[in-house]
């Protein structure tokens, strides 16, 4: 048995009898819709539009992300179908597993902690950001060298440092404090959950329709700047303008889709998967979508690319509203409080996928058993929890938000690419399993998903090309090292 050995389809489906049986079919299409719109809008929004539009495609992120949202729907389908046949609590690397092979399987669960774990890092930055705004509103402020990683600098007009970064706090102990709450085994109330979920949309609605008003024409022009290259405050150059513009800035907004997956892993629970599914995928990613290009477009009316360069890149819809729109400091206010609470269940939803990740692969045998060692009392992952603490925290505290935000993108571009093949590759060795759903046309579809995806990862850079493979080879090193060792499979 070599490192393409497979897991049985049919052991996956005994598992997940036996880990989740009682489950009911009550989700109505309605209901999936709702869940993708909670699970999708979140840190990405608020963080990687003005992100993108500085350092890409200025006006025109607006089409960056209708490229963005049309490799989540492609993918989106196949993991549906994915969802519907094997109906386990588990992720591309389950899928991989029985599609295309161990080693390819290990490749998704190692690239998935650049999804999670680096992504739970992402939204602590911004957390962190936002923080600091509230925290302006009664004259307080963390000095710049303890909310910032020591890559970062503040500078004067003259370029001349007026501070330097240190270590970030606030993004540490957000993830500290959300790390204890997992371990303890707390979970949202649905409740409580609900109302973050209504806060976050409405936000967005609101500034949509306050904000429409107060945009200049001449911050959308032109609309697709002239190709360039631009060189950041870390250094790092970007594809700015033009088509490669536009693909830069879909890779760096697609972070804002992250989560759509979540409506797949409920097809199980659907009450109608073969209607409900693209229902509930493709109507999530529409809703969300269309806020998202309007979004886009009325902050990058109402402020200048360049301010999302300078004194706005931090905090930018804060930013854009206080500074633009008179009048509307209690919006701003408004935005960063439900941000905050919103950053908030984003980051404990990663630490808990990534834990659930690798909780899999270690009871496979793919990584070591202290991941899979439950807590005697609250029985959930807990040294699992610890050991991502130190991982995310490092990130959290000592690594740009920009660089981390587009690893996280990068990661899960290259697992909805391994998804749109697997899905092909498994209706053609394994016909005669019983799906729920079928994604229409899958030949075209899972290829329109491997090179929209592909192109999203293009239009990333270099720089990110290097980090996603340097981060594979030293995944592989570990394969190669222990994994294919002690696999249990074998």
């Amino acid at each position: 048995m070599g490192i393409f050995t497979k897991k049985p389809i049919n052991k996956l489906i005994l598992d997940s009898s036996d880990g989740e049986k009682g489950l009911k079919r009550t989700l109505s299409a309605t209901n999936l819709v709702a869940l993708g719109i909670g699970a999708i809008i979140g840190a990405g929004l608020f963080v990687r539009t003005a992100a993108a539009a500085a350092n890409n495609a200025g006006p025109s992120v607006t089409i960056g992300f209708i490229v963005a949202a049309l490799g989540c729907a492609l993918a989106g389908l196949c993991y549906a179908e994915f969802a519907s046949m094997i109906p386990i609590a588990g992720s591309a690397y389950t899928y991989s597993y029985a599609t295309m092979g161990e080693l390819v399987a290990w490749i998704i669960g190692w690239d998935l902690v650049l999804e999670y774990a680096v992504g739970a890092a992402t939204v602590g930055i911004a957390w962190s950001e936002y923080l600091n705004k509230l925290l302006e509103m009664v004259g307080l402020r963390i000095p710049y060298e303890w909310s910032h990683s020591p890559f970062e600098s503040l500078k004067n007009a003259q370029g001349d440092v007026l501070s330097q970064g240190m270590m970030n706090v606030p993004a540490l102990f957000i993830i500290l404090m959300l790390t204890m709450l997992l371990i303890k085994g707390t979970k949202e109330s649905a409740f409580v959950n609900g109302i973050i979920v209504l806060s976050k949309v409405s936000i967005v609605i609101l500034f949509i329709i306050l904000g429409w008003s107060y945009m200049r024409p001449e911050n959308h022009i032109p609309y697709i700047p002239e190709p360039s290259i631009y060189t950041d405050t870390q250094g790092v150059s970007h594809n700015y303008g033009g088509i490669w513009g536009i693909l830069g800035a879909a890779g760096v907004v697609f972070f804002a889709f992250i989560g759509f997956d979540a409506v797949s892993t409920a097809a199980q629970e659907a009450k109608n998967p073969k209607r409900d599914m693209p229902i509930g995928i493709l109507g999530s990613l529409v809703v969300c979508t269309i806020l998202y290009i309007l979004f886009a477009h009325v902050l990058t009316g109402v402020a200048k690319v360049d301010d999302f360069r300078t004194t706005g890149k931090e905090a930018s819809v804060a930013y854009a509203i206080t500074t633009y729109m008179a009048g509307h400091v209690w919006l701003a206010n408004l935005v960063t409080v439900a941000i905050l609470f919103g950053f908030s269940s984003v980051i404990l939803v990663m630490l808990m996928g990534q834990s659930r990740v690798f909780y899999s692969m270690s009871r496979d045998g793919l990584v070591p058993k202290v991941f899979s060692d439950l807590h005697p009392k609250y029985h959930t992952p807990y040294k699992s929890n610890w050991i991502f603490f130190v991982l995310v925290g490092a990130f959290a505290a000592f690594v740009p938000g920009d660089i981390v935000g587009d690893m996280t993108s990068i990661g899960t571009l290259f697992a909805f690419m391994l998804v749109c093949a697997g899905v092909w590759i498994l209706r053609i060795t394994n016909p005669e399993i019983k799906r729920q759903f079928k994604v229409p046309a899958v030949g075209l579809v899972s290829t329109l998903g491997i090179i929209v995806c592909g192109a999203m990862i293009a239009g990333l850079g270099w720089t990110n090309w290097a980090r996603l493979g340097g981060w594979l080879v030293l995944g592989l090193v570990f394969y190669f090292v222990y994994s294919r060792k002690n696999s249990k499979l074998k």
